[in-house]
């Protein structure tokens, strides 16, 4: 199994999240988005989207983090990342997919190009903008999780939901987003980070970092 992916990228993340929970041996591809190689012809014949990561496995090229989420836990079974409860597995939907699709779509890399291209917007504007939509997401999803009760984890420990949201924390954290008002989001944060799976899945952890070794 392969994973193409750019290491600062919140997608590529969530997978690597994922296959370390699932204990599945990859090999980890980089694609530099910010010298456009995911817009090369190359790649763009194996992955139509132009978008990391790319999981290639058992004969396939697949695009769409989620779509690969799914997939991986419907191929690979073993240590799951949904519960088997089907009200515990929509509560996960509910929160993974609001941050997929409300926080990442309107923050994604090629959405903060088109607003300094195509709008003239500053470096501030564009943080502003990525700050918004952040909190847009993670305000209600704090109220969920204390809605819950939730204590180290969103159930008994880290799944689906996890790994979508510790990718955007550490944006968050990138774009000075205060959290001081998310006690339960910076909870699940610090459990997260304490689990080898995702200490080994952080961006600062890739070979393709540039500041990786530099104090080596």
């Amino acid at each position: 199994m392969k994973l193409h992916g750019y290491y600062r990228s919140s997608t590529s993340y969530r997978l690597r999240i994922a296959l370390n929970l699932k204990r599945i041996d990859y090999e980890y591809v980089p694609v530099n988005l910010l010298a456009g190689e995911q817009a090369g012809d190359a790649y763009k014949a194996r992955n139509p989207f132009a978008s990391v990561p790319l999981l290639e496995a058992d004969g396939r090229d697949r695009a769409q983090s989620m779509a690969q989420l799914e997939w991986l836990d419907e191929a690979y079974p073993q240590r799951p990342l949904l519960p088997a409860d089907t009200e515990r597995r929509f509560t996960v939907r509910e929160l993974a997919y609001a941050i997929a699709t409300e926080t990442h779509a309107p923050n994604n890399l090629q959405v903060l190009k088109y607003l300094k291209a195509s709008f003239g917007a500053s470096q501030e504007q564009v943080d502003t903008w990525y700050r918004h939509w952040l909190s847009r997401t993670f305000a209600p999803v704090e109220a969920r999780l204390e809605q819950l009760g939730t204590g180290d984890f969103l159930f008994d420990g880290p799944g689906l939901f996890e790994v979508v949201l510790l990718p955007q924390i550490y944006n968050a954290r990138r774009f000075a987003l205060d959290l001081s008002a998310m006690p339960r989001i910076e909870r699940i944060e610090a459990a997260c980070l304490a689990l080898e799976p995702f200490q080994r899945a952080h961006p600062d952890n890739q070979p393709d970092n540039p500041e990786k070794g530099q104090d080596t």
